[in-house]
């Protein structure tokens, strides 16, 4: 079907369905018909896990896409999380509900300005955060994911002098761990930079029994108080894993839906944005741009196979390389 100019320019369609039009069921019959998968960041609303097909971080979720032999990936993300799609799966047809939704950490690092930083420091090497465009990878020698940016980091020579970016906490406590003393681009993920170390103690004092699962996103004094540090695939699997009852979560609160889905008799409570002086803040700290994710997007994306994400085919090439080279030691 052909797209309405006016759906183009708005970057989404959301023509409403017909009424009583039930859309998880709808958005499943369509994936079927289409040959069409869904792919859920932790990040997104609960209903839309709920209809995926799989659920996970980025990255992983693009190397499930990429072995399937689905014709269609629907990425309920965020945009270079799109493109990492169709870096991994240039055959397929990689449709974003919503292009406005981007990344306050990967807009925090353009290409122009990291190629500038680049020609000054000439003889290091670029170590880029996966929550990157691809024209960012291209310029970039590996590629790392908060899960594994510590061991690809110590594959390096102890002397060799590396830049990371673009997450500067990320980056801090991944100098922190390994004692090296990287560049650190000053970039930084929105959502994860609002907690604040009193929410933290406030909260330990009202469940003293809860662990404290923090995001490495997070700035330094709210990692100082964690008793768990890792990407949201870590703090996940560590929740399912313990004996804890209770946790304290700082991360993007849609990582809770999967939490509670798979530990549904222990309790997760998320770290909020801020508190206020009467010592309520808001309920929890959620990505603006992850929840532009809607069901009625997925049904319209699915409907019309559009919005698509493209990437320019020299840039494609050599933005795949360092995610192969990440690959390749992970």
């Amino acid at each position: 079907m052909d797209v309405d100019k006016k759906w183009v320019e708005k970057g989404f369609i959301d023509e409403p369905a017909a009424e009583g039009t039930d859309l998880a069921a709808e958005i499943r019959r369509m994936c079927k018909e289409k040959n069409a998968v869904i792919l859920a960041h932790y990040y997104t609303t609960g209903d839309i896990q709920a209809v995926a097909d799989f659920i996970g971080d980025s990255l992983a979720l693009a190397r499930k896409a990429a072995d399937t032999d689905a014709d269609i990936i629907v990425m309920c993300g965020v945009h270079f999380m799109a493109e990492t799609c169709k870096l991994l799966s240039p055959d397929k047809t990689v449709i974003s509900p919503d292009l406005n939704a981007g990344c306050s950490l990967a807009d925090s690092c353009r290409a122009e300005d990291l190629r500038k930083y680049r020609e000054e420091h000439p003889d290091y090497k670029v170590v880029s955060y996966v929550n990157t465009t691809a024209a960012v990878k291209a310029l970039t020698d590996i590629v790392v994911t908060s899960g594994n940016a510590k061991k690809i980091v110590d594959s390096f020579p102890k002397d060799e002098k590396l830049i990371f970016g673009p997450d500067y906490n990320l980056g801090s406590y991944i100098n922190s761990v390994t004692g090296r003393d990287m560049l650190l681009w000053n970039g930084g993920c929105h959502v994860h930079e609002r907690f604040s170390a009193p929410d933290i103690v406030r909260l330990k004092k009202e469940h003293p029994g809860a662990e404290v699962l923090v995001h490495p996103e997070c700035k330094g004094p709210i990692v100082a108080l964690a008793d768990v540090v890792g990407s949201t695939a870590v703090l996940l699997k560590h929740a399912v894993e313990s004996g804890t009852k209770e946790f304290i979560v700082a991360t993007e609160a849609g990582i809770l839906y999967e939490m509670t889905r798979k530990c549904p008799e222990k309790t997760f409570i998320p770290v909020p944005p801020e508190v206020s002086e009467g010592g309520a803040g808001c309920s929890c700290n959620e990505c603006d741009y992850m929840k532009m994710n809607t069901l009625s997007k997925i049904y319209n994306a699915l409907k019309y196979g559009w919005p698509t994400v493209e990437v320019a085919e020299d840039i494609a090439r050599e933005a795949v390389k360092p995610i192969e080279r990440m690959l390749e030691l992970s």
